[in-house]
């Protein structure tokens, strides 16, 4: 029998093979350095995109390190170019100009949906909303990708690791994990598989409705399960285990099945991925993405106004967010929530403020292969910036950083590999047909 694991967990052992080595930990107990302060949702740390996005409150150097996070946005988002998505090395914050960041590759697909793919070598590609959404109905109308150890996913991912999944494992595509986690915390108990008829062939709109009190997941309509916030109190610690902060949108496509991963990751994806698969077109798995919609609730009473969320507190709990008008946007991938303006054309900042060692910047790229992590994985035991802006002598941009390409493609060891192609702003390499759009978990 499979187990079902926190899959941020094997996420994050994916992450950890072609992570920098060099950029400093954070976790429990580790939070990170004034020089790199910003906590990543893969637990490393760092400046610039790391304070965006994913940036955790509470392992980061402090509360301030992190950027606020734009609000929640009702749309419907017809996935059918690229032109709404910002890839993560060149994105600083600003949601008015892109309403979707990407590492990996995003590609445009029969003009009426993007691909996410996942070419050997790679661990895939993650699409995540720049709006959060604190309370909402959320859709996703997409295929997944099919294949032992292959993973998509359609997740909300808070900051502080609140989370609401709908994730397919490859080698079953008659059924998705609806699952759930409150600040990280990994309960077996938690998942339950709803049926659905095959997911790599047919198109299905998958839906989750979250509100204060509950939470539904739906597929084509059809309500499958809900959880009531009452029924996850928590005796010992005296407070609800349901998610309850901002999150964001997140789709991706990951290998949970590489040698590299836990014995029950593997088990639980199904086995070793197979990169020679019928199920890839062109040398990629691939998901395909149709429509994503949000209609925003309203936030708690009392919470504020504006057009920013931000925490008041490390708890991470819905009393410690708040709404104001906070900047949401870095001038440069060397700034900081601490220090916004740092790099820009109008820093003023003295010497002493800047980072004094190679700061990772872009979460997943600097020093490693990007990462399609969204939500968790298994375990098997318990603006107009482009980002190059140096600062002085003595900080300097890690390799990946910034710049004008992305390369997907970092082999399990962090060399680089020729495997997957380069993403330059804005190109299309995705002249290469059929690809692999696959959301994680």
């Amino acid at each position: 029998m499979k187990h079902t694991f926190s899959a941020a967990a094997a996420l994050i052992a994916t992450f950890s093979l072609v992570a920098a080595q060099s950029a400093p930990k954070c976790g429990p107990g580790n939070n990170c350095p004034s020089d790199a302060p910003c906590c990543s949702q893969y637990g490393q740390c760092g400046a610039g995109a790391y304070c965006l996005g994913g940036c955790d409150p509470e392992h980061s150097f402090s509360i301030k390190s992190c950027m606020a996070a734009p609000t929640c946005k009702s749309a419907d988002y017809k996935m059918d170019s690229i032109n709404d998505i910002a890839k993560n090395t060149v994105y600083l914050g600003d949601a008015s100009k892109a309403n979707w960041v990407s590492s990996g590759t995003v590609v445009e697909y029969n003009d009426d949906s993007v691909l996410l793919t996942m070419a050997p070598s790679t661990v895939g590609t993650l699409l995540s909303s720049t709006h959060y959404v604190w309370y909402g109905k959320i859709s996703a109308t997409m295929t997944t990708s099919q294949g032992q150890g292959v993973v998509t996913a359609f997740i909300l991912m808070s900051d502080v690791k609140d989370e609401i999944d709908f994730e397919w494992v490859g080698d079953d595509v008659t059924s998705a994990q609806s699952n759930y986690y409150y600040q990280g915390i990994t309960n077996y108990q938690n998942m339950v598989p709803l049926k659905v008829s095959d997911t790599r062939q047919n198109t299905h709109t998958y839906e989750i409705d979250w509100t204060p009190d509950k939470v539904t997941w739906s597929i084509d309509g059809n309500v499958m399960r809900t959880l009531n916030r009452d029924d996850t109190y928590n005796e010992t610690t005296k407070a609800y285990n349901f998610p309850q902060t901002p999150a964001r949108v997140q789709l991706s496509l990951w290998p949970a099945g590489l040698p590299s991963n836990g014995e029950g990751t593997i088990e639980w994806a199904g086995g070793l991925v197979n990169w020679d698969s019928n199920y890839m077109q062109n040398g990629y798995y691939y998901a395909m993405i149709k429509d994503v919609t949000v209609e925003c609730y309203n936030p708690p009473s009392g919470s504020g106004n504006g057009d920013a969320y931000y925490y008041t507190s490390v708890a991470g709990t819905e009393s410690d967010v708040q709404i104001g008008n906070n900047n949401t946007v870095l001038s440069s991938f060397l700034a900081t929530g601490e220090n916004p303006k740092f790099g820009g054309s109008s820093d003023t900042s003295s010497a002493s403020a800047q980072p004094t060692q190679q700061v990772e910047t872009v979460p997943g790229i600097s020093g490693g292969g990007n990462v399609a992590s969204s939500g968790r994985a298994p375990v098997d035991t318990g603006g107009d910036n482009s980002g190059t802006s140096a600062g002085d002598g003595n900080t300097a941009l890690s390799s990946g950083s910034g710049g004008n390409t992305f390369s997907q493609g970092m082999s399990s060891d962090g060399t680089n590999t020729s495997e997957a192609p380069k993403l330059a702003a804005g190109s299309v390499v995705a002249l290469l047909g059929f690809f692999v759009a696959a959301l994680t978990l």
